[in-house]
C-alpha cells in the first residue's frame, strides 16, 4: 500500500496532526485543506499580480480561520 503526496493545502493546515484523532478536527482540516487548494491552484494559473496577491490573502486567512475552527472544535470548560 503506497502513500500519496500530501497537497499544498494539506500541508498547509497541518492535516495528519490530530493527537486525539477527533473526527470533527480532521473533518474541519480537510475542509479548509480543500479551499486553499483551490486558491493555490488559483494563484499558479493566473497572469494578474493581483489576484496572485488576493489568493495568497486568501490562503494566509484560511490557514488562521482552520486553526480558529480547532481550537473551536477541542475548547473544554
Amino acid at each position: 500500500m503506497g502513500t500519496r503526496e500530501l497537497t499544498y493545502g494539506e500541508r498547509a493546515v497541518g492535516i495528519g496532526f490530530n493527537p486525539n484523532g477527533d473526527a470533527a478536527v480532521a473533518a474541519s482540516k480537510m475542509t479548509f485543506a480543500q479551499a486553499i487548494d483551490q486558491m493555490d491552484r488559483l494563484r499558479a494559473a493566473s497572469s494578474s499580480p493581483e489576484q496572485k496577491r488576493l489568493a495568497s490573502l486568501a490562503i494566509t486567512e484560511a490557514q488562521s480561520a482552520q486553526m480558529w475552527a480547532v481550537k473551536a472544535l477541542t475548547w473544554k470548560d
